[in-house]
């Protein structure tokens, strides 16, 4: 069996949300934990991941050197954290495999993800990204080319857009080093995004790809299984926040399809994982489950019908 485990970005820090070097170097040894635990001699596994608290703090560093410096285009923050989560998992990754005597070498790999240069998204920013700001503050960003709104009271917040995700251009790369052992991370925070110009040429562009539409992207890429998305409650839920919430255990993706219609999904937290959840299935998965770091090894159980978490499987 073949895994694709998705972590969220906020695994990536401590149960506050800080982001310190030590929150995130803590965090990544309790999900690497988690993936040690997950691997058998018959179940790989490869890592992708979040990077919205990290691109966040390299967004405060450009408005806060703005006057001094260009600020760093918004596809380098991502090859940024990409690289420096990468890092940060490899080593806590490396120091779990010894402790559980694994022989396994790791690997991590800046990745692209090719998006289209018309996409809708480009005319009309919409997904806001990084802290409020006073209109003085903002203004010296606007005067960089970026998209700033003001969003009354709370000040003014940057918009960007987030394009649908076509294709892993990094794809044979993350295959290849599967195929020779390792245990790869990559594609972090969606992957970086890219288009493609006229005449073949790849080029960043300013924009965000949710992270859970990449990795159901890179897990058929890659021949997975089962996509495990990980995050901080162990069921997606009907009824949220109510006092009929109901935890959605097996489902198929023809129901969980007509809960997201209804509306039981939050567009900015588990709408995008149900999304990718329903098309990893759609396009040939076994399953995909959603849980929390807790559940990860009940998650991949062989028999579906005990696995842990919200587990989405084709009618």
């Amino acid at each position: 069996m073949r895994v694709l485990l998705a972590l969220g970005g906020n695994a990536m820090t401590n149960a506050d949300g800080r982001a310190r070097p030590e929150d995130q170097i803590a965090a990544a040894q309790v999900a690497m934990a988690a993936v040690v635990r997950m691997l058998s001699d018959d179940r790989d596994v490869v890592i992708t991941h979040g990077n919205g608290p990290q691109v966040g703090n390299l967004l405060v560093k450009n408005e806060l050197a703005a006057a001094v410096v260009p600020p760093v285009p918004l596809d380098w923050c991502g090859a940024q954290t990409q690289a420096t989560l990468g890092f940060v998992l490899m080593d806590a990754l490396d120091a779990e495999l010894a402790r559980a005597g694994w022989q396994r070498r790791t690997a991590a790999l800046v990745t692209r993800t090719l998006v289209a240069s018309d996409d809708d998204g480009f005319g009309r920013p919409t997904k806001p990204i990084g802290r409020y700001l006073p209109a003085e503050d903002a203004k010296v960003l606007v005067e960089h080319g970026e998209t700033w709104e003001d969003r009354g009271e709370k000040g003014w917040r940057r918009v960007v857009a987030s394009p649908e995700p076509l294709r892993i251009v990094d794809a044979p790369a993350v295959q290849a080093l599967v195929d020779a052992g390792f245990l790869v991370v990559a594609n972090g925070g969606g992957g970086i995004p890219v288009v493609q110009d006229p005449d073949g040429t790849l080029r960043g562009v300013e924009a965000v790809i949710d992270k859970d539409l990449g990795a159901a992207l890179l897990a058929a890429a890659v021949g997975a299984d089962v996509l495990v998305i990980g995050t901080d409650v162990p069921h997606a839920v009907l009824r949220y926040g109510t006092p009929e919430a109901e935890d959605i255990e097996m489902v198929t993706v023809t129901r969980l399809r007509a809960h997201a219609a209804a509306g039981h999904f939050a567009r900015g937290s588990m709408g995008p994982k149900v999304e990718a959840a329903c098309r990893f299935v759609e396009r040939g998965g076994r399953r995909a489950v959603i849980t929390d770091l807790a559940h990860l090894t009940d998650a991949v159980a062989e028999d579906a019908a005990r696995a842990a978490g919200t587990v989405v499987v084709p009618d």
